[in-house]
């Protein structure tokens, strides 16, 4: 009779595991990638709103009605774009939480690359990249100055008119790092906003079937719905400015130029209401 060969046993006399023994674990194979349906595809937008822009614009609509049902007037309200998220006197957990803010404010962005790789797509497919840094930078700063003064224009007149609330850019504590956080809020701004609502939200729609007309107006609405919390002449504006933004992207075939125009816009604002709120007589605040 051969001799059986046995393994290790534990104190009862039950053979011990295979991993014990010395011998790999069977490997489990990668799932395979699931056929993307146009309802995966809606199911993937909807999801990606969720987690950032839709939900800032549901926000901003009870925002906005909190507002009109407030005792005072709209224009004596004020909606502060930026605020300070801790006492003047410590500005460090100020400033910790102000970049942890912005770190995850991006998550939203992270997920939407993450998706366009998963249908073997990437940022090229909507022109977020570094390939162009010269026509990026200057197509970005003309298109700032046009909707830049266009928009103060909107929003001054609105503001008279008694359809907007002030709009406080930045209600930082002056401490040193105020500047650099400005600015990184600004860029924050520009790539959350036009990756997800212009580049991604149009790629998407028309993978749909949904025309550019219909995409464009679909991404401008959602748009001018998140700034609802600063008036009705904002919502407007922002309207309008989508509208620029999804033609502009149509015609160029790249986000980088609408990331650089919208960080351009804020940068002027947020840093521009620091010296300037205040100081001169014909802008709202201070």
């Amino acid at each position: 009779m051969a001799e059986q060969k046995s393994g290790p046993v534990d104190a009862a006399g039950i053979p011990a595991p295979d991993e014990a023994r010395g011998s790999a674990a069977p490997s489990v194979p990668l799932p395979g990638t699931a056929p993307l349906s146009p309802r995966l595809l809606a199911g993937e937008i909807a999801c990606v709103l969720a987690l950032s822009l839709g939900a800032a614009a549901v926000s901003a609509t009870i925002s906005f009605v909190g507002s009109l049902t407030a005792p005072a007037a709209l224009s004596q309200q004020t909606a502060s774009l930026v605020g300070s998220q801790a006492a003047a006197d410590r500005p460090w957990l100020d400033l910790s939480r102000q970049l942890y803010s912005l770190a995850f404010s991006m998550a939203p962005v992270a997920l939407v690359v993450y998706l366009l790789h998963r249908t073997r797509e990437s940022a090229r497919t909507i022109g977020f990249d570094l390939r162009r840094p010269g026509f990026d930078l200057a197509a970005g700063a003309g298109l700032a100055a046009l909707i830049g003064l266009g928009g103060l224009a909107v929003y001054l007149v609105s503001w008279r008119l008694g359809l907007t609330v002030t709009v406080e850019p930045s209600a930082l504590n002056g401490h040193w790092w105020q500047t650099p956080v400005l600015v990184l809020q600004a860029v924050k701004n520009g790539v959350l906003e036009e990756v997800i609502v212009v580049g991604y939200l149009m790629l998407r729609l028309g993978q749909l079937g949904w025309s550019p007309l219909r995409a464009a107006l679909a991404g401008s609405v959602l748009r001018a719905f998140y700034h609802l919390y600063q008036g009705l002449g904002m919502f407007l504006g922002n309207l309008v400015m989508g509208l620029v933004f999804c033609w502009v992207f149509r015609r160029w075939g790249r986000v980088m130029p609408l990331v650089v125009a919208h960080s351009l816009i804020d940068i002027v604002a947020f840093i521009g209401s620091v010296y300037l709120i205040g100081n001169v007589s014909w802008l709202p605040g201070g």
